[in-house]
């Protein structure tokens, strides 16, 4: 996730807003009215007015940016209030006390970008991973409202899935933004760090300054992972193995990496091995999927492992 803190967009350190450690889940919200593109050097500015609007607002009696997280069509996230924090963007104190606020940087007309919708998903998976519940719904679903509009409730409503980084038609100019890194750069236009690198001579990829020129060479399309079931099934039935022993099928962790983004895999358990923890993470994943009794029993089936694979990017094989 590439993020942006309070302090970097230029708001205090730490929200003034409540405290929540957890929600049953997470709303999505967009600006409601006519957004023109922009430069992403324009882009805080965009949030502090927002900031500034609310706080402006003497009948809501904001105590600070109403939303968790903010994000701009470049995929960057905005730290608002933060994880933790109640929202005051939801429509009344029950609906911010059981879910949290993400905003995109949309306005009423258009589709959301690529990037905008990736910011989103890794907002989403963010808080979840910091006391959100599973659920993810549109503003609209809290209080009478159209928000987040059509685009984006159509992308919440088929599971917010992460687009795939797709692949340029050139090279590309970027100006470099207070607090990037180069490898945030790299997965925003999906190349390697090693490749900006060398298409700009830069001899220390981790010395590069707020307002340099960078060169982005054209992206090439990443070969989609294959997980074989059969192979898939035997690795879950045979594993945790002892320590020491080596993993069992490469593939595994793909799917363990896919479970992780879902949120139903702690990372520290993305080891290669489908031992006991990643069995019970993938038969949540066949609940959600609404598979019930000996079919969530945590050992994969062609099609739960098809549909998390379709949403986390990787191909089944026999």
């Amino acid at each position: 996730m590439q993020l942006i803190s309070r302090t970097a967009w230029g708001a205090p350190a730490t929200s003034p807003a409540a405290a929540l450690p957890s929600a049953r889940g997470v709303a999505v919200h967009y600006l409601g009215t006519r957004y023109d593109s922009r430069p992403h050097s324009q882009c805080a500015a965009m949030v502090r007015s927002i900031r500034a609007s609310h706080l402006a607002n003497k009948q809501e009696n904001y105590a600070d940016v109403a939303y968790n997280y903010l994000v701009c069509e470049h995929g960057y996230v905005y730290e608002g209030r933060g994880a933790g924090r109640r929202s005051g963007a939801n429509g009344g104190t029950a609906q911010n006390t059981s879910h949290y606020a993400v905003c995109a940087l949309h306005g009423t007309t258009g589709q959301p970008s690529d990037a905008l919708l990736r910011g989103l998903a890794e907002a989403i998976a963010h808080l979840q991973q910091h006391g959100a519940g599973r659920e993810v719904v549109c503003h609209g679903d809290l209080t009478a409202t159209a928000c987040p509009g059509g685009p984006l409730t159509s992308w919440v409503r088929a599971g917010h899935p992460l687009p795939e980084v797709k692949p340029g038609a050139g090279s590309t100019r970027h100006t470099v933004v207070r607090g990037e890194t180069l490898t945030a750069i790299a997965r925003r236009y999906g190349v390697t760090v090693a490749a900006i690198a060398s298409a700009n001579g830069l001899p220390d990829p981790d010395r590069i300054a707020a307002g340099q020129q960078l060169t982005i060479p054209k992206a090439t399309a990443p070969a989609r992972p294959k997980v074989s079931l059969a192979r898939l099934i035997a690795a879950a039935k045979a594993d945790p193995p002892k320590t020491g022993t080596p993993v069992s099928y490469s593939g595994v962790r793909t799917v363990e990496e896919a479970l992780r983004a879902e949120g139903l895999l702690a990372g520290q358990y993305v080891d290669g091995h489908f031992g006991s923890v990643t069995v019970s993470a993938y038969a949540a994943w066949q609940r959600r999927c609404g598979y019930t009794g000996r079919d969530a029993d945590g050992i994969p089936g062609r099609a739960s492992l098809q549909r998390l694979g379709t949403k986390r990017g990787f191909d089944v094989t026999n």
